[in-house]
Parts: C-alpha cells; sequence; structure tokens
C-alpha cells in the first residue's frame, strides 16, 4: 500500500495464500504449516525449532544469522524488493503496528476471513502446536 496508488484485497494476496493452504491441505490430509509473521519475529529460534520438528528436519543455529548481502537463492525480484533483506544479518522484532487509513482498513477488513481462516492453524512453539488437521 505505500508503493502504489490504490490496492485491492487481491493485490494483497492473502484470499490466494487460503486457496493454496485449502489445495494443499486437501491434498496433504493435513494443514500446511502456517507461520504468523509478528509472532516468528518476537521468537524466531522457538518457531524455527518447532518447524523443523514438524518437517523433521534438524535445527541449526545458523538458520539465525547469516552475512549481509546477496545469496544464490535470491529471486529476480531481489534487486527491487530486498534491499532490507540484503542489509540484514538476522532476525529483527517485529516493527510496530501503524494505524490504517480508512482505504487500507476497507482491504484489512475484507482480507481478514482469509487470514482468520488460516491463522487457526499457525505454528505455536510454546507449548502448543496447530492442531495440523482440517478442524477447528
Amino acid at each position: 500500500m505505500k508503493t502504489r496508488a490504490s490496492v485491492t484485497p487481491e493485490d494483497i494476496g492473502v484470499t490466494q495464500q487460503l486457496q493454496l493452504f485449502d489445495e494443499l491441505a486437501d491434498r496433504a490430509g493435513v494443514a500446511p504449516p502456517v507461520i504468523d509473521a509478528e509472532e516468528f519475529l518476537a521468537s524466531p529460534e522457538a518457531h524455527l525449532r518447532a518447524l523443523c520438528d514438524l518437517l523433521g528436519i534438524a535445527f541449526t543455529s545458523r538458520m539465525l544469522a547469516w552475512p549481509a548481502g546477496p545469496r544464490a537463492s535470491d529471486g529476480v525480484w531481489a534487486p527491487y524488493w530486498y534491499a532490507a533483506v540484503l542489509k540484514s544479518t538476522g532476525f529483527e522484532a517485529p516493527p510496530p503496528r501503524s494505524a490504517l487509513d480508512a482505504g487500507c482498513a476497507r482491504v484489512a477488513d475484507a482480507c481478514r476471513p482469509a487470514y482468520e481462516s488460516m491463522q487457526r492453524y499457525r505454528l505455536r512453539p510454546v507449548g502448543r502446536t496447530s492442531d495440523g488437521g482440517r478442524g477447528g
């Protein structure tokens, strides 16, 4: 919303994420992992450990820090969208939430049902995990 004159809910991608989520869940018979970015950034190690456990891969502390600069895994959009990523060397605390103007609030409200539909499956590493099923 900072870089476009106008934005629709379809531009944000949450409804498309829900469609992909539902398709993957239907194919696999279980919900795919959902990561809440704000919760993840508040405790990246706990979330990475929980995700690694869920996926059956080993956690390593190298997942928490990296050298600044481009990487071989960067996509074609890296020069345009990844300025902060290229400068980063680790995860940062979540940014403070800002108030939304009326137009942004309408887009957020339109996206909320899809967001909440996936949110209930989010990875919760501290004593609770997402149920992995399709109930809820």
